[in-house]
Order: structure tokens, then C-alpha cells, then sequence
């Protein structure tokens, strides 16, 4: 990985500011934390799950609820291409 060193992080950072905005970028930021945050939170709770030693839950369904389940069908329409009228 190349070394950044202050004018690159400089060029980078009025690249942002350009591209966000100076209304925009506080908001971005603020997001951008508190993704961070829940991020870390979700690593720390699996690793600690996986040093407990305790194994992953498992749902186990029984016969009938299984049997009583329609399977799920894309009804969706299919749209035609469209054709220039000159092109028959």
C-alpha cells in the first residue's frame, strides 16, 4: 500500500469537499460514525460469541409447519422489448 503523505491527503479531502458539499459533509460524517460504531458493536458481539464456545443457534422447524408452507413463485409480468415500428 503506497504511503499518503499531507499534500495527497490534502488533494483527497478537497476532492470530498467538492464532491459533498460544505452543507452535506457534516451529515456524512455523522452517518458515517455511527455505521462505523454499529459496525465495531456487531464484530465485538460475534467474536464474543465465539469465545464463549457456545455454538450458533439452529432453527429447527417441525413436518407440518414445513408441509403448510406454499412454495414461492415469481409472478412477475415480462416485459416485451420495444421495437422501432420501422424496424418490421
Amino acid at each position: 500500500m503506497p504511503n499518503l503523505q499531507a499534500p495527497e491527503i490534502i488533494l483527497i479531502l478537497l476532492i470530498v469537499l467538492l464532491l459533498f458539499g460544505g452543507k452535506k459533509l457534516p451529515d456524512t460524517a455523522r452517518g458515517l460514525g455511527r455505521s462505523l460504531r454499529i459496525f465495531k458493536s456487531e464484530m465485538k458481539a460475534s467474536s464474543d460469541d465465539d469465545a464463549a464456545g457456545t455454538p450458533p443457534q439452529q432453527i429447527v422447524a417441525k413436518a407440518d409447519e414445513v408441509a403448510a408452507t406454499p412454495p414461492v413463485v415469481d409472478t412477475a409480468p415480462v416485459a416485451e422489448p420495444k421495437t422501432d415500428s420501422a424496424e418490421r
